[in-house]
């Protein structure tokens, strides 16, 4: 029997050639779209999952409040002494590992010297909840010792070439100190949220020259320690966190905080699982850039969305075409077919060609992939499908898709009555052209849909960069700072600036393009006594030619000054921290008494707010601080250069760099590079979500291209009449096409206010944003009346100008 109706539904697909071609090319880029769009929901959601441990795994975050209940920080990592804190007051607790990135770090063999930056200091429980595969040596012991080292393969080769890295050292050169390599480790797949190339022995940093063993132990200010939990099989990790306020007041007491005042009320740790940091965590610091699961709801949108029109496009075209096949319904009802032998016979046709559409769709898939992954920057695989959870749904698909697509042509084609049929006398019901017409506009609301969310997409990105940060960030190149320059920086300075090409050097803690995460106590006068803030007030260390070097403009006041050698106790603050911190304006705050750190001094200067973050973040309250000379607290360099002579001025740069600094890499990344990665996520996004809505809109118009093509071919005496008549060409192809663009008319009715609450609401994620113009919708509307208009106008002209006689000569 099922033989049977494969047999009948390939005899009928081969009928209908035109038909069929368009369902299953319809189909067939709806899949492959869906089958992309699966392999990167697949690869998001799989984020650290490779770890066996993954389950049971949690990170422990830090909580900063800047006054009740009101959180001014939430970082990713905590401070050193937590870790082995929370072992020992929850003994539950399988495994604890502190990982601490090393920033750039400098490190050479022989003569091979390169600045690495994903190198890491992890302790000996590393291994124990993380699953990396190590190749050699012994997980158990390559970390337990100070100065050991483990190394990728790709770095091993680097500065090894082809010799066995085994029990070699490499010196790391800001320390002078020899690590030897214990291991070669595989580096972590793609989808972890941290990708160290090297791992350093966290025991290495207990030398005083280094961090110090008792800055390990009772430092709970620098919260640069990333400290993951490992937990016994089944445990409530919930058991930990509801005592972890009660937790920080009996063993953290941090210098400067009033003895009244329990230490859970200024800051909290929170727990969070392990497989949540990737697409749920968008803390401060996070090791790197991570995911959203506001996308991947998106993109699974999208991709139903794609699916339900090309499924719209099959029961459009099944039932256009019903007319064809009434006599063929008729017949076998007469010959003894019951009605759900022709339901199924139906269903069977429907399935045949979204099983037919799903070989061309997974064969599609595997030849874009890596143009996708080329487009986009994401590493997806093929294989990933592959996976007998999903290779089962994917293998299902056909049968649910063929299913939903071919119920209602199956329900309403079975319907006929053999007696009409084949009479002759069957007409259409308006049920029937109504439900169509609904499937229609329910496609083209999706397609405007799509249109507004494209270009508004585009507005934003667009709008990020072109705005106007507050500073000049073209032709700035920055370079990690090194601490042998601190007592030559002056010279080295002078020596840049001989050349014409290197307009102004400045150094700071921080750059534009970063977080600002670093504050401390602050007071200012108030009545006469000096109170403490109740804002949070964020600050950068920064030297003399800091500001000159991005073009900051000073508002009121003055720049730090070497003229002034008692600049290292006065400040710089910026507009949004004069408004915050009450002062009438920015002249009035110049002068005013205030405590930064315990270090008291006056507000010399106040500078035109910029945008030092990346636009998503609000501008927010500002503080210049300048070191003591021999301090040099400083992490960057900034050169602005002659846009004119940028060869030149690097040149110069680098000689110079080599010159005071021989044992330290040159290396250097220009800014505005560092803005355009700030939004890498936004632009892959826009790039991904217009290639998927443009095949979309493609997949709606296929459907309305064989629709029309089909209602006109049912009105071709109608339209030789007409001609007969006297009706003109494009009189005809008005009449003709009117009725199909009613209905778009009709779709951006219901579509154009569902895409300004679904855009407005994504727009919410930039505190620097466009307005939503009234344009953009109108513009979205005439152009899916203009795309309807072409697809149908095609088959219109076509009808439009043949031969009337042909037409009424035709039975």
């Amino acid at each position: 029997m099922i033989k049977n109706y494969l047999t009948s539904a390939w005899r009928n697909i081969a009928r209908h050639k035109f038909i069929s071609f368009i369902n299953i090319f319809g189909l067939t880029t709806g899949l492959t779209c869906c089958l992309l769009i699966l392999a990167y929901i697949i690869n998001e959601l799989r984020y650290d999952k490779f770890n066996v441990n993954a389950d049971r795994t949690y990170r422990v975050t830090r909580i900063f409040y800047s006054g009740p209940n009101v959180e001014s920080l939430h970082l990713s990592s905590i401070a050193p002494p937590f870790g082995p804190l929370l072992q020992t007051a929850f003994p539950d607790i399988q495994k604890m590992t502190r990982v601490l990135p090393s920033g750039v770090t400098v490190l050479h063999y022989k003569d091979k010297l390169f600045n690495e930056k994903n190198a890491f200091f992890a302790d000996e429980n590393f291994f124990d909840v993380f699953s990396l595969n190590v190749l050699r040596g012994d997980r158990r012991t390559a970390l337990n010792d100070p100065y050991n080292i483990m190394l990728t393969e790709e770095i091993a080769k680097k500065y090894f070439g082809d010799q066995d890295p085994i029990n070699k050292t490499i010196l790391l050169d800001n320390i002078k100190h020899e690590y030897k390599v214990t291991g070669i480790f595989k580096p972590f797949p793609s989808n972890s949220h941290m990708h160290p190339d090297i791992l350093m022995s966290f025991n290495t940093l207990k030398d005083t020259a280094i961090y110090g063993e008792k800055q390990l132990e009772t430092n709970f200010g620098n919260n640069s320690f990333y400290t993951y939990l490992l937990l016994p099989k089944g445990y409530n990790a919930e058991m930990i966190s509801r005592q972890l306020s009660s937790f920080l007041d009996k063993y953290v007491h941090m210098q400067g905080m009033p003895p009244n005042l329990k230490t859970s009320q200024v800051t909290k740790l929170t727990m969070q699982k392990l497989t949540d940091i990737h697409l749920r965590s968008h803390l401060d610091d996070e090791i790197e850039e991570n995911g959203s699961i506001s996308r991947v709801y998106l993109f699974s949108v999208i991709a139903l969305f794609i699916l339900l029109i090309a499924c719209i496009n099959y029961m459009n075209l099944s039932t256009a075409r019903s007319t064809l096949r009434a006599k063929e319904i008729g017949i076998r009802k007469v010959i003894g077919a019951q009605r759900k032998e022709i339901i199924r016979q139906f269903l069977s046709e429907s399935v045949l060609v979204t099983w037919i559409a799903m070989v061309f769709a997974l064969t599609l898939s595997g030849l874009l992939l890596p143009y996708i992954n080329s487009l986009s920057g994401l590493d997806l695989t093929f294989s990933s499908l592959f996976k007998w959870k999903i290779i089962s749904v994917i293998l299902l698909l056909p049968f649910i898709i063929g299913l939903i697509s071919g119920v209602y042509p199956a329900m309403f084609m079975s319907s006929f009555i053999p007696v009409k049929v084949l009479k002759g006398v069957l007409k259409v019901g308006a049920g029937s052209i109504s439900f169509r017409k609904v499937l229609v506009v329910l496609q083209f609301a999706i397609s405007i849909i799509l249109i507004v969310a494209t270009t508004i997409v585009f507005q934003q990105l667009r709008y990020i960069q072109q705005k106007s940060l507050g500073f000049n960030k073209d032709h700035i190149i920055n370079m990690a700072y090194n601490g042998s320059l601190t007592k030559q920086f002056e010279s080295f300075r002078q020596e840049l600036l001989k050349n014409p090409a290197v307009k102004e050097i400045g150094r700071s803690s921080r750059i534009p393009s970063g977080r600002l995460l670093d504050d401390q106590n602050a007071q200012v006068m108030q009545a006469g006594t000096m109170a403490a803030i109740k804002i949070d007030l964020k600050y950068i260390t920064a030297d003399y030619g800091f500001i000159p070097t991005y073009g900051m403009q000073m508002v009121a006041g003055r720049n730090f000054s070497r003229d002034f050698i008692t600049d290292t106790a006065n400040y710089v603050i910026n507009e949004t921290a004069v408004q915050q911190l009450g002062w009438k304006n920015a002249q009035n705050a110049i002068g005013k008494d205030m405590s930064y750190g315990g270090v008291k001094g006056k507000v010399i200067g106040v500078v035109h707010d910029f945008h030092f973050e990346s636009l998503h973040q609000k501008i927010i309250p500002l503080l210049f601080q300048l070191p003591a000379p021999k301090n040099g607290f400083y992490g960057n360099i900034s050169v602005k250069i002659d846009g004119n002579h940028i060869s030149s001025a690097i040149g110069t740069v680098e000689n110079t760099w080599h010159k005071y600094l021989p044992n330290v890499p040159f290396d250097y990344t220009f800014l505005d590079e560092k803005f355009q990665k700030l939004y890498n996520s936004e632009q892959q996004q826009g790039s991904l979500f217009t290639i998927f809505s443009c095949l979309a809109i493609f997949i709606a118009c296929l459907g309305l291209f064989g629709l029309s093509a089909f209602t006109i071919s049912q009105r071709v005496k109608e339209i030789g009449v007409r001609k007969v008549l006297g009706a003109s060409i494009s009189q005809i192809v008005v009449e003709l096409s009117k009725d199909f663009l009613k209905l778009v008319l009709i779709a951006a009715v219901f579509a154009l206010p569902v895409a300004g609450l679904l855009m407005h609401n994504w727009l919410l994620d930039f505190a620097s944003r466009i307005n939503l113009s009234w344009w953009v919708f109108l513009m979205a509307g005439v152009i899916a009346l203009i795309i309807a208009f072409v697809t149908i106008s095609f088959q219109s002209i076509k009808a439009a100008t043949a031969n009337p006689v042909e037409s009424l000569r035709s039975e």
